[in-house]
């Protein structure tokens, strides 16, 4: 018979003294290595150093906020405008954005003859930063441009009524001005020396909340072609900037401005983690013309740029993408004073690396007018420093930018040109230093139209020869072997440029 009673007790005494050995063990380990006790983890101490230096990090944060942000100010103004009673559309004709985004003529547009204006008030928020102690404050141009009011509100409650020094809408900066002393000013900071990755702090105003300070890191330098101004070398960043931060601040861990906030990229109208400031280096500029002349006058050389492609640096035997290739030289400008020619490429401005053409042109642009300065090309291969007088852009805003006939073949299938006729010329404004033949026609499959040429275009060049009529183009076509492509200076519309096409 089975004695169950006997087999218990073996089993609870082996149970026993298993489990002892467990709690032998536990302590044995707990006591060796600190972290295991009874069979449970314990978290291990952060080490002193990790938190020294995370420490320091907020401290210095807790600093550059105390020393910045009663430099920043929120700015509101007041606008009348006139609104139309009875509109289906009304809601959206009292909305600053919306008038910003479609225009003021849309709206003039869309209004009923019979319906009768009324004037009514529109109020927007935005920031400012104090930039000396006498009063002068710098923010966006969009914030107080057409206001008839505009109240600065600073940090320690105090409120002043602002006056517009000056502001430039081609870099969306304004200087205004209130009347008190002894004011906290921020410390300029240099932009040209900034780096992607470098720690920064956004102040403002998001809607309406005073003296908000965000944090982030330098996402990019130099973007371009935002379509927020004509002089775009935008920095990038992480920072939260949302509506009403307009205006602020963007500083360093050293406190100094290096940046007003200017816009975000959104799809919601929040922060999407993408927001730009002009440097600080473009706003003290524009701001010293503003405060000194009352306007802003730019640096001008006198030439038409176009960017690096792949196809523009194989054939003008570049090692890299980065600079600016000059497609013409304006007739009396400084740059033909210099001896600028046409493909020379922009690699160097006054001991700076040019990246792209955007970056050339602020940089020329924010030249003082006078000032003498040396450019490095590269032309036919070699390296030659040119010496310029800057002269200031004119008024007309020109910028550094931008009856036989025959079927070609190659590469210019369904290209078809023509000698450029007297009537030509009067039609189309050809200026009579432009020499060449016009295309006349194109068909809509040629690998020309695929490349960029149109009906219209007139082809001074073909693989840097000139192409003075029919006969000359020809010829430059017939040369152009099989399998090879073709580098194209066309003129159109008042400005030259390079066309490469690839066979």
């Amino acid at each position: 018979m089975f004695d169950f009673q006997k087999v218990s007790r073996k089993k609870l005494i082996a149970g026993a003294v298993l489990v002892s050995i467990g709690v032998i063990i536990g302590v044995v380990i707990s006591a060796n290595f600190g972290w295991i006790s009874l069979g449970q983890a314990k978290l291990e101490p952060i080490s002193p150093k990790v938190t020294e230096h995370l420490e320091a990090t907020e401290k210095a944060f807790v600093e550059i906020s105390k020393r910045v942000v009663p430099a920043v100010v929120n700015i509101s103004t007041t606008k009348t405008t006139k609104g139309v009673e009875g509109n289906p559309l009304n809601p959206f004709f009292q909305d600053p954005f919306f008038r910003r985004f479609f225009g003021d003529e849309f709206f003039r547009d869309h209004e009923s003859p019979h319906e009768s204006p009324r004037r009514h008030k529109e109020q927007a928020l935005g920031s400012g930063v104090i930039v000396s102690e006498d009063g002068y404050i710098v923010t966006n141009n969009h914030v107080v441009s057409g206001a008839d009011e505009i109240k600065v509100v600073l940090s320690d409650k105090r409120e002043f009524t602002g006056k517009v020094v000056g502001a430039d809408p081609k870099t969306d900066i304004a200087v205004i001005k209130i009347k008190a002393g002894d004011l906290p000013a921020v410390t300029w900071g240099d932009s040209d020396s900034l780096e992607v990755g470098e720690f920064v702090l956004a102040i403002g105003n998001p809607f309406g909340l005073n003296q908000t300070v965000t944090s982030g890191i330098i996402s990019a330098k130099g973007r371009a072609n935002v379509g927020i101004a004509d002089y775009e070398d935008f920095i990038q960043t992480d920072a939260a900037i949302n509506p009403g931060n307009s205006g602020g601040a963007l500083v360093n861990i050293r406190g100094e401005l290096i940046g007003i906030n200017t816009a975000i990229f959104s799809r919601s109208g929040g922060y999407m983690g993408i927001g730009f400031a002009v440097p600080s280096n473009m706003v003290k500029s524009v701001m010293d013309s503003l405060v000194k002349v009352g306007k802003v006058t730019r640096g001008w050389l006198g030439v038409y740029i176009q960017d690096i492609t792949p196809e523009l640096a194989k054939q003008f035997k570049l090692t890299t993408n980065q600079g600016a290739l000059v497609s013409d030289v304006m007739d009396g400008s400084p740059a033909e004073k210099a001896g600028f020619e046409r493909g020379d490429v922009v690699i160097q401005y006054n001991g700076k690396e040019i990246e792209n053409t955007g970056h050339f042109r602020n940089m020329v642009a924010q030249t003082a007018v006078g000032k003498v300065v040396e450019i490095k090309v590269s032309r036919e291969g070699h390296e030659k420093v040119l010496k310029v007088t800057i002269g200031e852009l004119p008024a007309d805003g020109t910028k550094e930018g931008r009856s036989e006939e025959e079927d070609a073949v190659g590469i210019f299938k369904g290209v078809s040109v023509q000698n450029i006729t007297p009537e030509y010329r009067d039609r189309l404004d050809i200026p009579d230093k432009v020499k060449g033949v016009i295309i006349s026609a194109i068909d809509s499959d040629s690998p020309a139209q695929e490349y960029g040429l149109k009906a219209g275009d007139v082809i001074m060049e073909i693989n840097k020869k000139q192409t003075k009529n029919t006969k000359d183009f020809n010829k430059a076509v017939g040369e152009i072997k099989k399998g090879e492509g073709a580098l194209i200076l066309v003129y159109r519309e008042g400005m030259t440029l390079f066309i490469t096409i690839s066979p």
